[in-house]
């Protein structure tokens, strides 16, 4: 169900939140409170989508900040969203106009679940040091989606304890698989790394930071074009003394796994959901050392 709730305040909508639990039956507990930056041009109901269907398994006060024109008078119009529209989650989709749009934390710090955890994600583009700044600030958890501004560099230099983003999710069952890979027999140090994939990918970015920064051997970066929908990461090549290791996504929705030695193997990989990748992030809700561990390789990656 939506209520809409035009040229309202935050004393309204939390009111709102009490109906909508007594007459709508939100019995489930709300385990954290997601707070949602967008601007009014991003695609917001794909973002809604993505939030609706992550909610399943973690059932959250969905905190949606649209910012609107800074040039018009202030105003707050909001919707209230339950039941089948939010699936696990109560959500409240609020656009900010005029002043408003430039204090967010302001408008959603009332709305904020008492003793919760408080994650904040920006589904497009995002701050230059989300911990810096006032929204940013109230989260434990901060996500971003750096892929969407292209700016590799500023996730390293904006970089603090609680920070994530997206494009690090997308390749984590691709580790698994590489990490396994290497647990194979015959056991041989591994000299080189070379990884490809497009060049404007995040994920290949970091999935070569992060090998060099767990092996310590160089890694070279190769763009590489590939028809159809494949994975984002083409393939990766460790060289060693007498025996290199392959991993190609040279099919759609699978990756051959070439270990000498060993039986050639195809193991399934599909490129993740958004709603996948954000669910991932809210079971971990403590600062990610190995992601922080990847930034620092990352302008050790030879392109």
């Amino acid at each position: 169900m939506i209520t809409p709730m035009p040229n309202t305040t935050t004393s309204k909508i939390a009111r709102g939140l009490v109906e909508a639990q007594e007459h709508y039956t939100l019995t489930t507990s709300r385990v954290l409170t997601l707070i949602v930056v967008v601007n009014v041009d991003d695609e917001v109901d794909a973002v809604l989508d993505s939030v609706r269907d992550a909610s399943h398994e973690h059932p959250s006060r969905v905190l949606v900040v649209i910012t609107g024109s800074r040039d018009a008078e202030p105003l707050l119009n909001a919707e209230l969203r339950v039941g089948g529209e939010a699936g696990a989650s109560e959500i409240v989709v609020m656009h900010l106009f005029g002043p408003l749009a430039d204090n967010a934390e302001s408008v959603v710090t009332p709305l904020l679940l008492p003793d919760t955890p408080i994650v904040v994600w920006w589904p497009t583009a995002a701050p230059e040091g989300p911990s810096k700044t006032p929204i940013g600030k109230l989260g434990q958890r901060r996500i971003t989606y750096a892929a969407a501004k292209g700016d590799l560099r500023r996730l390293s230099s904006g970089y603090a304890p609680g920070n994530t983003d997206m494009a690090w999710g997308e390749i984590t069952q691709w580790r698994g698989i590489v990490a396994s890979s290497l647990d194979r027999l015959p056991h041989e140090p591994v000299k080189r790394v070379e990884i490809s994939g497009p060049s404007d990918s995040l994920a290949v970015d970091l999935a070569a930071a992060w090998m060099l920064d767990r092996l310590a051997v160089p890694v070279k970066r190769v763009v590489s074009d590939a028809p159809g929908e494949k994975f984002t990461i083409h393939s990766v090549r460790f060289f060693r003394e007498t025996s290199d290791i392959i991993i190609d996504a040279s099919e759609e929705g699978s990756v051959r796994v070439n270990v000498p030695g060993s039986p050639e193997s195809m193991v399934a990989l599909n490129t993740r959901s958004r709603a996948e990748i954000l669910s991932e992030e809210l079971r971990h809700l403590d600062a990610d050392e190995a992601y922080a561990h990847t930034l620092r390789g990352l302008a050790q990656v030879d392109y």
